[in-house]
């Protein structure tokens, strides 16, 4: 496997890219779909939601943080995590403008 060389991409790709993986597995897509649906801060219930070890969920649950598509609060003992508005209307923005450019051309393969 190559090195990547991010040096050769502009800030906001290799950010759209960082997402984009983040986007890339099914259980971090079931935790988003999760928070989405509740509309609040969750606070332990993925365990039993998603019948994944607490473990798996946390790491995915980093992922998501490390890009602050999500954001979290220690409350006593446990994390309770929602989606942090502003990164999730920048990246609707970002995949909009990306898919935006498609011209729809006619005549293509």
């Amino acid at each position: 496997m190559g090195v990547t060389r991010s040096d050769l991409f502009t800030e906001k790709q290799n950010g759209f890219a960082q997402v984009a993986k983040v986007f890339g597995h099914p259980a971090r897509l079931a935790i988003l779909e999760f928070l989405l649906k509740s509309n609040s801060c969750i606070c332990g219930d993925l365990v039993e939601e998603l019948g994944l070890a607490q473990s798996t969920i946390s790491q995915h649950l980093k992922e998501l943080k490390n890009v602050d598509i999500i954001k979290g609060n220690i409350e006593g003992t446990s994390v309770c995590y929602c989606i942090n508005e502003e990164k999730w209307y920048e990246m609707k923005m970002i995949f909009n403008e990306l898919f935006d450019r498609y011209p729809n051309p006619k005549d293509c393969c």
